[in-house]
């Protein structure tokens, strides 16, 4: 009581004052924050162990409260308090895998060209499964105009035509092959039920089997 009466309250700090190379900085006893009203709060060194977003990377060296490491970092491993045996164990650990790492990213990030044979061998594919597939659609009809048909025998009209957008699409999902619509040759869109064969614009770099003139593709069209 003497010496809070001689120093003040500068002095009471000084005599509860001690230091430890685990917290910030030098600390005072937290009997003297709640005497004054105030809260004691202490941050903790620690180093991580793995990439925690908005606190830092492995190995780092961050300051966090100690219930957080107690109850979140520490259970979890994501770090261990900063002390040398841990900071040694994390430097050596971090020696061996970062090599390992920058290998790994590398061969990620490696892109493999195809070669203009490779691709020409991919294109013919996809134009030999386009000319022997049919490709298989499913529409309503118009009631209406079936109605009033001349004959029984005269194509049912569809309600909605069949365009060259609706072909393409259909040949992605159906036939898993990617064409556009300047590969179709429709002048206009197909409009009754039945068969039809659509010829292909496909460039003349690949070759057509013997005996064909044209590459073509197989169209039904059936009512639901």
């Amino acid at each position: 009581m003497g010496c809070f009466l001689r120093y003040g309250r500068q002095g009471v700090r000084q005599i509860f004052k001690f230091r430890n190379d685990t917290y910030d900085s030098s600390v005072v006893n937290p009997l003297l924050y709640a005497s004054q009203g105030l809260r004691y709060n202490r941050k903790l060194q620690v180093i991580l162990t793995t990439d925690i977003d908005k606190l830092g990377k492995a190995g780092y060296t961050v300051k966090v409260a100690p219930g957080f490491f107690r109850n979140h970092l520490m259970p979890k491993l994501l770090a261990v308090p900063n002390i040398d045996k841990f900071a040694h164990l994390i430097t050596e650990q971090h020696k061996v895998y970062q090599p390992i790492e920058k290998e790994e990213a590398k061969e990620d990030v490696k892109v493999v060209k195809e070669s203009k044979e490779d691709m020409m061998k991919e294109y013919e594919k996809a134009a030999l499964r386009l000319d022997k597939a049919k490709l298989v659609l499913r529409r309503l009809i118009d009631v209406q105009k079936a109605k009033s048909r001349a004959t029984k025998d005269d194509p049912l009209e569809l309600r909605f035509p069949i365009t060259k957008e609706v072909i393409v699409a259909e040949v992605a999902r159906q036939l898993c092959v990617n064409i556009a619509p300047e590969n179709l040759h429709l002048p206009s869109p197909l409009s009754t039920l039945g068969e039809y064969e659509v010829p292909l614009r496909l460039p003349r770099s690949i070759s057509l089997p013997e005996g064909k003139v044209n590459w073509s593709m197989k169209v039904k069209i059936r009512s639901k």
